[in-house]
């Protein structure tokens, strides 16, 4: 049989006056303990019979004792307020300091740059709260996926959102092994790109993505061709290494294989500077102590800028955005 679990409005109310007086089978008491006057604490109580259908208490001169009713009504509701009022001293806490459960959606590629130096010394300093990163390409619903906030690039922050940067403007660079560019006539212009093989990534649409650059005062998209199509920038920079082709990726990424000599810039005049990684979280959310903890960790360590919101009409990140 179908049960109704709808809680009508104000079910809750006498319910911590009737325990009391079952507790300590006085009217007088009870009001004591929870600082209000005996009055009070009778008329709660006759509310919530009247609410209920049923007597709790047999009242006379001497004594107050329990109907069955209350009985049932004793075993069953003061284990369930006893937790109830435990879970609000654990999200009272939660409230009130560093501790619990941090969720991030995080793109994979930002993992290595900015997360892996990041999290152990986060973890000593604050014990008490676990991270969890999730990495994904994916641009998700922070709220309706249950996470405290995100990191992505600027361009792709809705506008409604709270933005603090983690790291300052950079390039888009296009990069080759020199393996790569022995074997072939090294870019000089971006339409020497129609000559090369250009390693593309997929968007989270499904669509692919186009290489982009600065021509002067333009921005230009170019649609490369190429042997590879990944998912994401690190898959891209593995391929770039291995001689496969080009690929055009966030400098960041980059430039632990081109100090390496894994890799060469190309194209350096025409990069596109990204405006840069950025954590997020819903501008109405209220911060909870564990995510700005993490905040300031991240920007005591990163010499980051303060909080900065992204604006919609910010026309250099509209001119970048992916749709």
């Amino acid at each position: 049989m179908k049960r109704n679990f709808t809680v009508r409005q104000g079910a809750l109310d006498g319910v911590e006056a009737f325990l009391s007086v079952g507790q300590h089978r006085s009217f007088r008491k009870a009001a004591a303990e929870l600082g209000v006057t005996p009055s009070a604490i009778s008329q709660a109580v006759r509310t919530l019979e009247a609410r209920i259908g049923a007597a709790l208490f047999i009242r006379t001169t001497r004594s107050v004792g329990l109907t069955e009713a209350g009985e049932r009504f004793l075993s069953r509701a003061k284990p369930a307020f006893e937790e109830l009022v435990a879970a609000s001293e654990v999200a009272r806490d939660l409230g009130q300091r560093p501790a619990g459960l941090l969720r991030l959606s995080v793109p994979r590629a930002v993992v290595p740059i900015l997360l892996e130096p990041l999290i152990a010394s986060f973890c000593q300093a604050y014990p008490e709260v676990e991270v969890e990163i999730a990495a994904s390409k994916e641009l998700i619903d922070l709220a309706a996926e249950g996470f405290d906030a995100g990191i992505r690039l600027g361009q792709f922050i809705a506008a409604d959102m709270v933005a603090v940067r983690l790291t300052r403007p950079f390039p888009f660079v296009v990069v080759g092994s020199p393996d790569y560019l022995r074997r072939r006539k090294r870019p000089e212009r971006i339409d020497d790109l129609r000559q090369h093989a250009c390693l593309r990534i997929r968007r989270s649409n499904g669509s692919i993505a186009p290489w982009s650059f600065v021509d002067g005062n333009e921005t230009v998209e170019a649609i490369v061709s190429g042997p590879l199509i990944a998912n994401d920038f690190p898959t891209m920079l593995g391929a770039a290494i291995e001689g496969v082709g080009l690929a055009q990726v966030p400098g960041p990424i980059a430039a632990g294989p081109v100090k390496a000599g894994k890799l060469v810039h190309v194209l350096e005049p025409f990069a596109l500077m990204a405006p840069g990684v950025f954590l997020y979280y819903p501008s109405r959310h209220q911060m909870m102590p564990k995510l700005r903890a993490f905040i300031d960790h991240v920007k005591s360590r990163s010499g980051a800028a303060n909080k900065t919101r992204v604006h919609s009409d910010d026309k250099r990140i509209r001119r970048m955005k992916m749709r």
